[in-house]
């Protein structure tokens, strides 16, 4: 059974990841990619859908909670140590950055005092938990499993067996004594990957945490909450692709946002939104490659083709991601539908026209060389908000509902021409400078006479509704209005009183009520967490710095014992959901750390462009 969501740790090797319980056992593993099928999925079934558990010998047959886990320092290498009766056993799991090799998992098993007994289980799945492979051992002692195009081997020195369609392993090792076990992938109809013993393991290991030590050294920021920044950085390093410069929103598909409930959703992709915003808070955080890789990334995924934008793409930029059902899964903790693909990719959302060249201006500001074709589509994207600004759409949540005026997707159409007005002025573009000022003008005007409420003295969720919407505490962060102009005030005192959950958090819009069935879908959803870390943000700016500080603390309390964050908060079960560990959280652990060691602003850009 699939531990709590916050009991899971993270490793990776930026192409793709795992999810590791605090008990050892391996749940969630997607190879070659993290888009790709998953040969363990337990996380979303049970242990015969694919697990890999290793831990102390234990006669009940179930893998005990480890007594102690941490990340090695500044890295993503997980050491977990279980105390027994005769010794402590310490696992050390890890996947080493690939460099052009096969992706490979390594767990380094050690006896730190006495004499332990690790047992090995590995139960090798394909496609998402449904086809079991064929497994071999090949003439040079290696443990090989087939299924179709894939291939995984297991190198170990350890002797192994297979049992009931499970590959065992017992090992006993006296104090001082370390013995590793690598999983690595390749392609079925290739030849096998380059073995790796011990000794091998054990030299991988110290130039990954070396590597991530060197690039953990690279970070700006110096505050009272570094430790929280670093993780989080190191986490949104894990989702981003360095062949590809993509940037996926989180390692899983189908947590579930209400435990039993159908809001289930593939988040194993390239969200242009979620993508710009992680790109301009690494920026921000002093790391330039992974934003130069990420417009380059942008300008291939789009090719040249603006009015043919998708809101998401593949890790390479792929368009198509049909949303299918896997139903030979149970779900997550029974929630159902499991679903592979996203039916999104589809929807407008004229926000993300906003977010893509926010991040194009703030990468110009701190020193990203001008790029020519950058220029060009910055140029087509401003002019199709212009000729689409009025029209509805989905919105940043994506709602499976009618298309709507939202808002905040107007706000950002408004910020799409505003940074390119920012972009011309500093020399770091060229365009219509009179005529977009004009437009600007004309969308700023628009939201403010249909979109605000001034009985309530609030922003709405769209225009002529009633509703509030999370997403209107960017407004002061993105400069649309200044903190302290009293509709700002007034939005960020009304989404404080009517969507906060009783221990403080945020919803991001109603779903209960009069409300059920707004967004196109049945059920409710936790307090999701960005939310609550833009109202930190805002509380910060309007000089309300105490109260930011004391919400942002206790966000930083829900975090797991590793500082990961999922998607959401479920207030009532006071437990975490959704997919995992989720980008969007763990930009706002940044960006509200930035906000709290600097208030004015956020985002250093976002001056007022507009009389108030």
């Amino acid at each position: 059974m699939a531990g709590r969501i916050e009991d899971y740790a993270l490793i990776g090797d930026l192409e793709t990841a795992a999810l590791i319980g605090r008990d050892g056992t391996i749940d969630w593993l997607c190879l070659p990619r993290l888009d790709s099928q998953a040969v363990f999925a337990a996380l979303l079934g049970t242990e015969d859908n694919g697990s890999w558990s290793i831990g102390p010998a234990d006669s009940s047959g179930q893998s005990p909670t480890a007594d102690r886990r941490a990340y090695r320092g500044d890295s993503l290498l997980l050491e977990s140590e279980w105390d027994t009766p005769t010794g402590t056993l310490r696992v050390t799991d890890f996947m080493p950055p690939r460099g052009g090799g096969a992706p490979r998992l390594i767990r380094i098993v050690e006896a730190v005092r006495g004499t332990v007994t690790a047992v090995s289980t590995l139960r090798l799945r394909f496609d998402y938990g449904k086809v079991v492979p064929w497994v071999q051992r090949t003439d040079d002692d290696r443990v090989r499993a087939v299924a179709g195009p894939h291939a995984v081997w297991l190198d170990t020195e350890a002797e192994t067996h297979g049992e009931a369609l499970t590959t065992r392993s017992c090992v006993t090792l006296a104090e001082g004594e370390r013995m590793a076990f690598a999983l690595s992938w390749h392609p079925s109809y290739a030849g096998p990957p380059d073995s790796l013993d011990t000794d091998q393991a054990l030299q991988m290991q110290e130039d990954t945490a070396k590597f991530w030590a060197d690039w953990a050294s690279h970070c700006a920021y110096n505050g009272p909450y570094r430790d929280a920044v670093i993780r989080s950085l190191i986490t949104l390093k894990a989702l981003t692709n360095p062949l590809t410069g993509g940037i996926v929103a989180a390692a899983t598909t189908s947590l579930p946002e209400e435990i039993g409930g159908v809001r289930n959703w593939d988040y194993r992709y390239v969200w242009l939104r979620d993508a710009a915003i992680t790109m301009s808070c690494l920026l921000r955080a002093g790391y330039r490659d992974e934003a130069r890789a990420w417009r380059d990334w942008l300008l291939r995924a789009v090719a040249g083709d603006p009015e043919n934008l998708q809101i998401m793409y593949g890790i390479a930029g792929e368009r198509e991601m049909p949303e299918t059902t896997l139903s030979w899964l149970t779900g997550y903790e029974n929630s159902t539908p499991v679903r592979i693909g996203n039916g999104a990719a589809n929807q407008r959302q004229l926000d993300v026209y906003g977010e893509v060249i926010e991040a194009l201006l703030l990468a110009a500001h701190l020193g990203l060389e001008r790029d020519e074709p950058s220029n060009t589509l910055l140029i087509e994207l401003v002019q199709f908000v212009e000729a689409n600004w009025r029209e509805p759409d989905k919105g940043i949540w994506e709602s499976r509902g009618p298309d709507r005026h939202f808002v905040h997707s107007k706000v950002m159409a408004w910020v799409a021409v505003d940074c390119a007005i920012k972009l011309i002025e500093g020399g770091h573009a060229e365009g219509p400078l009179d005529h977009w000022r004009l437009l600007r003008d004309t969308i700023h005007q628009d939201v403010c006479e249909n979109g605000y409420d001034p009985d309530r003295n609030t922003f709405t969720q769209f225009y002529g509704s009633w509703e509030l919407d999370a997403a209107l505490l960017l407004i002061p962060q993105v400069g649309f209005l200044p903190a302290d102009d009293e509709r700002v005030i007034g939005t960020v005192e009304a989404i404080q009183r009517e969507l906060s959950t009783p221990d403080g958090f945020l919803r991001r819009y109603p779903t209960e009520g009069d409300n059920v069935g707004n967004d196109g879908l049945a059920g409710d959803e936790g307090a999701f967490l960005v939310c609550a870390f833009w109202l930190a943000d805002d509380l910060a700016m309007i000089g309300r710095v105490d109260e930011a500080r004391d919400l942002f603390e206790r966000l930083l309390a829900l975090r797991n014992d590793v500082g990961l964050l999922a998607e959401e908060w479920d207030s009532h079960q006071q437990r975490q959901v959704g997919n995992y560990p989720q980008a969007y959280s763990h930009i706002g652990i940044v960006d509200a750390a930035l906000s709290l060691e600097n208030p004015i602003q956020r985002r250093p850009l976002a001056i007022v462009s507009t009389p108030r």
